[in-house]
């Protein structure tokens, strides 16, 4: 593998290669001598990856050089579309609306998902925004390196991971739980029950065959999604249409059983049901043109996603009393007790396709994040490898796939779910965060009174939206907290308005309303984080541990080594180019 900054074209080597110097170049890992002096400069080291920062032009044309092959830019805003609704609509919608509607909101999911949706639009926003500029593999890991430096990316990066891979594992066990109603047997039927664990085999077999296939070709995955999301659609027509007709207003009574609290704990988890958009800035790099297709393709497909939502989770509750509703199948059984027993079949042939579709769009995106994560040498650049044939990256689909169908054979989905809202709602927040330091800061532009207090409104902002949403944790409630905490997140938002002038107008499409848009966005993420339980916090906690730990053996000293090896690199290139002169003078 060659450093980025080679002018010379990089000498082609065979794709399967598994040499220390594919996984392990930097000069720390060369021997013991070399790593035991890299960790004696592990505290000078941390504070220079700390300040660092890329820039647009390293993000979309140095680093791709680390892939050795170009993808293959084949995708259209019909494409992206389709992807849309493919990489959205599967497990959530079909899995967690009955899990929340009987646990925690009852019939008022509909506002869970009306409340998650609002978030996840202003989250698109932001998305949409840095994907036009930035059209790059690396998706919000590339975005929050250049504006947030690469310590807070490479946090990031470890949840996208996370999230890619929890997720992909959630959705799997999903599909056995539906395959089996389809099959007229119990959800967990066609698991093996081993000690405290119900073996999933079947969810493995799913995540290789739809990684296979986004494996052999993005544009061949594009066109199996959008024939088998176009099906599904029908589907969900049915749902609805069939739903309202055998509707019971008497169902909707008591509307919230639990509460204001109860929706909000529901919204936090069904915000999984809305993950996966982001995989579309992720193929901004096979997309033909990226600043008229990714606005049309995220924005058009989420708006109508949000919509479908709110309408199939009203149906549902009209259709079932929420303490009757199977949280394991629930639209299929709901059908069934209203006598149309034959429509839960059809109902879980679409849930399959929907989450066939997840996994095939997951498999595209996740794989794209992870390249450009080993592009930048946080994980070991052998995953950036693109192969030439097929333009895909097919060593970072594999670790995705490999380490989602470890966690798909041995865990249970409402675990899943929590974690992944939580990594998920971090994302997002830290997004919208990365949006207001792009229009409000430019390095070596900005004046420095500007820059302090930009840092002190966001800080405020953050503040107040982490005051709100533990005042809320902990007397849901009392009204005195938020006369303090909802003025302050007002006065930060008004202070940037006012006080800082935009450095940065976006080229072709921006967020609109800012600050207020990306401030209300990481008010809400804050906000819906703090509505989730203990347990999946802690098990965050144990996985930001583990990065860190990960980041301090490792990924510090990788990307240390490689941006200086580029400064060298820049450097001999300015020298070699004034001797040039010298000798034409």
């Amino acid at each position: 593998m060659s450093y980025i900054g080679k002018e010379d074209e990089v000498q082609q080597r065979p794709y399967w290669r598994w040499s220390k110097v594919d996984f392990l170049p930097e000069e720390s890992f060369q021997n013991w001598n070399t790593y035991l002096s890299a960790l004696s400069q592990i505290y000078s080291r941390f504070n220079d990856r700390l300040l660092s920062r890329s820039d647009d032009a390293n993000e979309i044309t140095q680093l791709r050089k680390q892939s050795e092959n170009d993808m293959k830019r084949c995708l259209t805003w019909w494409d992206l579309t389709w992807f849309g609704f493919g990489s959205v609509i599967g497990a959530g919608i079909f899995v967690l609306t009955g899990q929340e509607a009987h646990h925690h909101a009852g019939p008022a999911i509909v506002l869970s998902y009306a409340a998650s949706g609002i978030s996840a639009m202003l989250s698109v926003f932001c998305y949409t925004e840095f994907a036009v500029e930035i059209p790059v593999a690396g998706g919000s890991f590339a975005y929050l390196r250049i504006e947030l430096g690469d310590f807070v990316a490479f946090i990031t990066a470890g949840n996208i991971l996370l999230e890619s891979i929890v997720g992909g594992a959630a959705v799997a066990r999903s599909w056995t739980s539906y395959f089996a109603t389809l099959l007229d047997r119990q959800p967990d039927s066609l698991r093996i029950p081993k000690g405290n664990y119900l073996l999933d085999p079947i969810a493995v077999a799913v995540l290789a065959i739809a990684a296979t296939i986004a494996m052999i070709s993005t544009k061949k995955t594009s066109q199996l999604n959008w024939i088998a999301t176009a099906l599904n659609t029908l589907v969900i027509l049915f749902v609805l249409i069939a739903g309202f007709a055998h509707a019971n207003t008497s169902n909707l009574t008591p509307f919230l059983p639990h509460g204001a609290k109860g929706i909000f704990q529901a919204a936090a988890i069904v915000y999984f049901a809305y993950g996966g958009f982001d995989n579309i800035a992720t193929m901004a790099e096979e997309t033909k043109n990226p600043s008229r297709d990714i606005p049309l393709g995220l924005l058009g497909s989420m708006s109508i996603i949000t919509v479908v939502y709110c309408l199939m989770a009203l149906s549902l509750s009209m259709m079932q009393k929420y303490t009757e509703i199977d949280p394991k199948a629930a639209y299929s059984m709901a059908f069934q007790s209203v006598g149309m027993k034959w429509a839960k079949y059809l109902v879980a042939l679409g849930a399959l396709k929907g989450m066939t579709t997840v996994l095939l769009v997951g498999a595209l995106g996740q794989a794209r994040y992870t390249t450009h994560i080993a592009r930048a040498h946080m994980i070991p650049p052998w995953f950036a490898l693109v192969h030439p044939k097929t333009g895909t990256p097919i060593n970072a689909t594999l670790l995705m796939t490999i380490s989602s169908g470890l966690i798909a054979f041995f865990s249970s989905l409402d675990v899943l779910a929590s974690l992944l809202s939580v990594s998920t709602l971090f994302i997002f927040m830290m997004m919208a965060v990365a949006l207001l330091v792009r229009r409000y800061y430019v390095r070596e532009v900005t004046p420095g009174i500007n820059q302090l207090k930009l840092v002190i409104f966001l800080l405020v902002i953050i503040a107040s939206s982490m005051g709100t949403s533990a005042y809320w944790g902990l007397r849901p409630n009392g009204w005195v907290g938020y006369v303090v905490t909802i003025p302050l997140w007002f006065l930060g938002t008004m202070g940037i308005s006012i006080f800082l002038p935009q450095q940065r107008t976006p080229k072709v499409w921006g967020v609109p309303l800012v600050p207020w848009l990306p401030s209300l966005s990481v008010a809400i993420n804050i906000f819906l984080m703090g509505s989730l339980g203990t347990p999946a916090f802690i098990r965050f906690g144990i996985c930001t541990v583990a990065m860190l730990v990960y980041y301090i053996l490792v990924g510090v000293h990788a990307t240390y080594d490689m941006a200086h090896q580029q400064q060298k690199l820049d450097a001999l290139k300015v020298k070699n180019e004034d001797e040039d002169k010298e000798e034409k003078a």
